[in-house]
């Protein structure tokens, strides 16, 4: 046996099944989900091979262990789907940086909002920072109302889950994105695939051609 497979099988997250369970009763779980009861280990066993299943301990630190007849080979299979499944929907956001001045000209504020923009529609999420400078800390109140231009601005792609606050000498804002990640990722595939196959696109949506004339 490869030594992959041993240390495969010896992983401590894997339960014990079959031979492997070696204490003298279990409370047995049919296959169905039906409790059996407490019984002894060689009864579990033999229900198992009689169903052509496996018997899987799945409540080593109860007393005695839990047991269930099963498909294992299935239950590793939809186990370890199941893990992928959620690896690939998680909202793997990440929070992305703004910053401002207090006195920002138009330019670099577009600039910042398309910025924003594109982050946010990427499925990630904003945080918008105002850098005070001086006495600019004590008009907190424009700060505000820059942040909430800057909110109302980019309301098409996003929402404010934290308003503003004031950091120490800087003042916050978050905005999340109101599509999630795995959702712009899977329009960003989209897009792309469209971008790299426009020939047959334009062939299924084309006019058939017109059959030759016989050649008299």
């Amino acid at each position: 046996m490869p030594v992959s497979d041993v240390c495969e099988e010896q992983r401590i997250s894997d339960p014990r099944t079959n031979d492997k369970i070696r204490v003298p009763e279990v409370r047995l779980v049919g296959p169905a989900g039906e409790q059996v009861g407490v019984v002894p280990i060689e009864m579990a066993l033999r229900l198992a091979q009689e169903a052509d299943l496996d018997l899987v301990e799945v409540a080593p630190n109860s007393r005695p262990p839990v047991v269930k007849i099963m498909d294992y080979g299935k239950f590793k299979y939809e186990t370890a789907q199941k893990a992928k499944e959620a690896r690939r929907n998680q909202a793997n956001t990440v929070l992305k940086e703004v910053r401002f001045r207090l006195k920002i000209d138009s330019h670099d504020y577009e600039t910042k909002r398309k910025r924003a923009e594109g982050f946010l529609k990427a499925g990630d999420k904003v945080k918008a920072m105002i850098l005070f400078r001086g006495r600019e800390q004590s008009r907190p109140d424009q700060g505000v109302r820059l942040l909430a231009r800057f909110a109302e601005d980019i309301r098409e792609f996003g929402t404010v889950e934290s308003n503003p606050t004031i950091d120490g000498r800087n003042m916050v804002m978050v905005i999340g994105p109101l599509k999630s990640k795995v959702d712009a990722k899977a329009e960003q595939n989209a897009r792309r695939a469209a971008a790299k196959n426009p020939a047959s696109a334009d062939a299924e949506t084309a006019p058939a051609a017109p059959a030759a004339a016989k050649e008299q």
